[in-house]
């Protein structure tokens, strides 16, 4: 199995660089400013506290943190209570009055103090503090003053301690009797559990934590020993030495920029920053049946689970709702791990965790579990505060003022003036009566003692000559003194003259710039004048040019609406006279052909009538005409009439197929069994057609036109066949459908309206017959009659072509 994270440290890697690349960056965001947190996760065993605190030549994370922060800070670190925590998470600027009487106090508390030259270092931790990288932060901000505050608290089976707290029990080894409960004696304190509480900035503190300001990491990481040595560890079958607690060691850097003379801490509250880095060392996840853990460690066991777990399903959680885009509620109350670091999964700050994985193969399922969750924890993005503003003071104000200080004293140096006048005072005075000779005794016991008062007497003349020696070297020293003095005044009134001269020539200057800028000033009011007329000209100008415009706009579209209503009128009048022009054309094309099938039928029957005369006029004379009986004619069957062949001089007839105006698409040519053939000339012929006696979906499919041949007698008795034509259609099913179009008709009848005389008997008629059957035969009309579907001409309508 595959795991991928952001750095592998191998088993030789040292402290140094697990530091460099974890945690530095988050010193470097506290000491800017921003928070972060940092915890170590892994299996009970894996190593957890021992990367967190270090061992002795090799320190951890946290001592190392430490040295850096007052590396980066030291020389600019603020006197002892001038900041001040309140109880709701916050801090206050005290002025130098108010912290050196907080100071007073503490030094008259009966507490002993350790002070840093006499602080007794345990010789446990001395060799973990004793970092000699010398690693700090760059580009610290010198015009800030900064404070350190620490606090240390663990989370055991849910409930918050204070590791700091000051009160007389044995946390390791509680003195607990036979009934789980505590030995009721003076010596003896439970400790209290603490509650979680919300600031007015929405983050989460702990009530009533001890938080100590420190000023250095030995006093640092003491007070860390000091709590750590409180922390609740127990022996297990998987660890001697188990954590059976979560621990946070709470790191607050508070700064605050220095005024505007680089002397004083500015006493804005709105400009305090308030950063915290917290190192979390978590207890180890476990499974009891292997820890052998029963009663207390079952049920410390049982709670270092669950809030682990809880953990985990936060981060489940956050990176559903953020791959999803979902708004699930992040069960943060469900552990006091969780609910204290809200705020940064929220975005206040970066979070760092380092998986420590040991190599054990009876560690091998927890291992897996472990790292399939802090690789998972790689894909929750978390937001990053925002910069603070700036204080808008000039940068630099520190060392201006000590260079002000170091020059004021080397000139009060030179001038031999004192450097600090209470301690010259002091030693003039003391150097004064040392050289003064001493008194000696001045009790007389004896009447007659003539040496005592001698030697007083000369004493107190020696004194008086050195106290007339020191007057004379006083009134000297006066002298010189006003003497200097006079020479100073004078040279301050020349100074003085020098100066009232150059400001006289100033305020000449001055004189002439305030007529310059006068002048300027009026020129301005006459320019601003000029262009308030010009702006009011040109409003006036755009309002014209806006009313114009709109006319023109108005009038554009009134253009537009007129040209678009002649357009449509145009089109309607063309549509007009398109569909009248299109009825008078078919009006004169009906007119037409019925005056054209009038004249013909005139001309056929002329024709006819002359044919009949011929015929009489060349019947020979002998023979009579056999009048044709009716009743013979109704008993003989009606037989088709055979044309006869052609005279020799005319040209033989061929038989003409009717093309199909869509001879190149594939037919499905329909033909039923029962139709009969026809003897007409014109006969229907499609090239490349399927002929079929029934339709089939089949033959369908594999053309695209579709012709019925019909049948049915007609009134005179003459067969008359219809040619009904469609297109196939594919349908959605899959199927075929047939969509019918035109329909053509095929009818043979006689011209004179009589029925065909049969074909005669005689094999060998005479010339005359012959000739009268082949006028008959050629009258005869076989004439194909084409209906488009939906014709105005309607079905009984035929029209008759012109024969050739």
């Amino acid at each position: 199995t595959q795991y991928s994270f952001k750095e592998v440290f191998g088993t030789l890697v040292v402290q140094k660089k697990v530091f460099d690349v974890v945690a530095k960056p988050l010193v470097e965001d506290l000491i800017r400013g921003k928070n972060g947190l940092l915890f170590t996760y892994g299996v009970t065993g894996s190593g957890k506290t021992h990367t967190m605190t270090g061992s002795p030549g090799d320190g951890g994370l946290l001592p190392r943190c430490l040295d850096m922060i007052f590396n980066s800070i030291g020389p600019f670190q603020a006197k002892r209570f001038v900041f001040k925590l309140d109880d709701k998470n916050g801090v206050d600027v005290q002025c130098e009055v108010d912290a050196l009487l907080e100071r007073q106090k503490r030094d008259v508390m009966p507490v002993p103090k350790p002070t840093p030259g006499k602080r007794q270092i345990d010789p446990e931790i001395a060799d973990m503090i004793n970092v000699q990288d010398q690693c700090k932060v760059e580009e610290v901000d010198e015009d800030n003053v900064y404070c350190v505050f620490v606090s240390y608290i663990e989370i055991y089976n849910n409930y918050i301690y204070d590791l700091l707290e000051e009160a007389p029990f044995d946390p390791i080894k509680p003195k607990w009797n036979n009934c789980n409960t505590p030995v009721r004696n003076g010596d003896f304190i439970p400790p209290q559990s603490k509650i979680l509480r919300e600031d007015q900035n929405h983050n989460m503190y702990v009530t009533g934590c001890t938080e100590v300001e420190v000023k250095s990491t030995e006093e640092a990481f003491e007070v860390f020993w000091r709590g750590q040595k409180k922390r609740r560890i127990a022996n297990t079958q998987l660890n001697r030495e188990s954590s059976r607690s979560h621990s946070v060691f709470i790191i607050k850097l508070a700064q605050a920029p220095l005024d505007a003379d680089g002397d004083k801490v500015l006493q804005e509250k709105e400009q305090i920053t308030l950063s915290q880095l917290s190192l979390v060392d978590l207890a180890g996840s476990e499974r009891t049946n292997r820890t052998k853990a029963e009663g207390n460690r079952l049920r410390e066991a049982g709670n270092i689970n669950q809030s682990l777990m809880t953990l985990r399903t936060c981060i489940e959680v956050l990176r559903e709702n953020q791959m999803y885009g979902l708004n699930k509620m992040v069960p943060y109350r469900d552990s006091k791990l969780t609910h204290l670091f809200k705020n940064y999964f929220d975005g206040e700050g970066k979070v760092r965790m380092i998986v420590c994985v040991n190599p054990k193969a009876e560690d091998y399922e927890e291992s897996l579990q472990v790292m399939r969750f802090a690789e998972m924890t790689q894909e929750v993005e978390v937001a990053r505060p925002v910069d603070r503003p700036l204080c808008g003071l000039t940068p630099g104000r520190r060392f201006r003022n000590q260079a002000f200080q170091e020059e004021l004293s080397r000139k009060l140096e030179m001038r031999g003036g004192p450097v600090d006048a209470e301690t010259e005072e002091q030693s003039v005075l003391e150097t004064i009566l040392q050289n003064f000779p001493p008194l000696p005794a001045c009790e007389l016991l004896d009447i007659n003692d003539d040496q005592t008062l001698p030697k007083l007497i000369e004493v107190l003349e020696k004194r008086h000559k050195l106290r007339q020696m020191l007057i004379k070297e006083f009134s000297k020293a006066v002298l010189t003194f006003k003497t200097v003095l006079q020479e100073f005044d004078c040279s301050v009134a020349s100074k003085e003259n020098y100066i009232k001269g150059r400001l006289s020539e100033k305020e000449k200057t001055i004189a002439g710039q305030k007529t310059e800028i006068e002048r300027l000033e009026k020129k301005i009011k006459t320019l601003e004048y000029k262009i308030e007329i010009l702006e009011k000209t040109a409003t006036i100008y755009e309002e014209d040019k806006r009313n114009l415009q709109q006319e023109l706009e108005s009038k554009s579209q009134k253009l537009q609406r007129q040209a678009s209503d002649k357009r449509r009128l145009e089109a309607r009048f063309q549509g007009m006279v398109a569909e009248t022009t299109m009825k008078w054309e078919k009006e004169c094309e009906r007119r037409v052909a019925a005056k054209q099938l009038e004249m013909q039928n005139k001309l056929w029957v002329k024709d006819e009538k002359l044919k009949q005369l011929k015929a009489i006029v060349t019947e020979p004379k002998n023979d009579k005409p056999e009048r044709p009986s009716r009743e013979r004619d109704r008993e003989k069957p009606v037989q088709r009439s055979v044309s006869p062949s052609p005279v020799p001089n005319a040209p033989p007839v061929r038989l003409r197929h009717r093309r199909s105006r869509s001879a190149g698409e594939r037919w499905v040519d329909h033909k039923p069994p029962s139709n009969l053939p026809t003897e007409t000339v014109m006969q229907p012929h499609v090239p490349h057609a399927i002929t079929v006696a029934a339709a089939s979906e089949k033959a369908l499919a594999k053309c695209d036109k579709y012709m019925l041949t019909h049948q049915e007698l007609a009134s005179d008795g003459e067969i008359e066949t219809k040619l009904i034509k469609g297109d196939v259609f594919k349908t959605r099913g899959g199927g075929q459908a047939v969509q019918f179009t035109d329909i053509e008709t095929l009818k043979q009848e006689s011209p004179t309206g009589r029925k065909r005389r049969s074909s005669p008997s005689n094999p060998d008629p005479p010339e005359d017959a012959a000739e009268s059957e082949w006028t008959d035969v050629e009258t005869r009309c076989s004439v194909a009659v084409e209906m488009r579907a939906g014709s105005a001409l309607g079905p009984g309508y035929e029209h008759h072509a012109q024969p050739k």
